[in-house]
């Protein structure tokens, strides 16, 4: 039974857009076995748009390119390169282009959405057109959005000024080993099905080979890695995309000079203790007893 994918950049075929501008292009989702991932990368042209549905699985996105604007109930946001968000099962939304370039963004869909059931999207009524502002993370009514900078990956530059685009404790930056995370959105965030954050190595970054009870999906956002999944080696660089099912045996090492960086999911979300399982140490268990 495979429990993982590799897409590299090269090798995903670009969609054409949709009658309203419009474009996803699925790198994990039903048919790849994925039970609660669905992850894909979305485009919008200038003038393009997404009409108002809803979903019944939670939605998480983070803006790579270009500026978009998202329209829900509470008002309409526009998102640029590095904003990210969560929409909940069963909130109204809509997509409209934004700019001169259009918009490029990564989304998250846990649970994945299935194709017997229209994957899970219903059309609604369309949301009214205003004018759209800026996100501002430090405003309670905007806290399901947030902002990344890849300063924040630095343990050596943080600052107030910084943290606060952040606007709560997910501003602390976990460091051990050479590999920093900074979440983005979880369950402070209001996410009950899925997490989405950054990861970053230094050039002697690694993290050892280990499963989850859960799915994982990386989407190399600059660097070279090298990655085992279930004892398979790859090499991923910037645009490729891999995902590790439940049980899947996987590790990391940075392949290259200089950082390596990607967003990192997981669906569900890892439960309180027990979420990684590495192999070191059921080794070390077995030298232990045959001493």
């Amino acid at each position: 039974m495979t429990r993982h994918l590799v897409r590299l950049a090269a090798d995903v075929p670009e969609p054409p857009y949709d009658e309203l501008g419009h474009r996803r292009r699925e790198l994990v989702g039903e048919e790849d076995g994925s039970v609660h991932t669905g992850f894909g990368l979305c485009e919008l042209r200038p003038d393009g748009r997404a009409a108002a549905h809803v979903h019944s699985y939670e939605e998480s996105f983070h803006i790579l390119d270009g500026a978009v604007i998202l329209d829900v109930p509470e008002g309409a946001y526009r998102l640029e390169e590095g904003d990210y968000g969560l929409l909940p099962a069963g909130v109204p939304h809509a997509w409209r282009g934004a700019g001169d370039t259009g918009g490029r963004w990564a989304d998250m869909l846990a649970p994945v959405p299935r194709a017997r059931y229209g994957h899970d999207t219903q059309a609604v009524p369309a949301l009214p057109d205003r004018d759209p502002v800026r996100i501002d993370v430090r405003d309670p009514r905007t806290r399901s959005l947030g902002h990344f900078e890849p300063a924040q990956m630095d343990p050596g530059k943080q600052s107030q000024d910084l943290l606060a685009v952040s606007a709560s404790m997910r501003t602390a930056l976990l460091v051990y080993s050479g590999i920093t995370v900074k979440m983005m959105v979880d369950s402070d965030l209001g996410a009950v099905a899925s997490t989405m954050f950054m990861v970053q190595y230094a050039p002697d970054g690694v993290a050892g080979s280990h499963d989850h009870p859960f799915e994982e999906t990386y989407l190399i956002v600059e660097g070279l890695v090298d990655a085992t999944f279930d004892g398979e080696r790859y090499r991923l660089g910037p645009g490729d995309v891999a995902w590790a099912g439940a049980g899947c045996v996987h590790g990391f090492s940075n392949a290259g000079q200089g950082p390596v960086r990607w967003l990192e999911t997981q669906a569900p979300q890892p439960p309180p203790r027990h979420s990684y399982r590495f192999t070191r140490d059921w080794e070390y268990l077995r030298e232990a007893l045959d001493r």
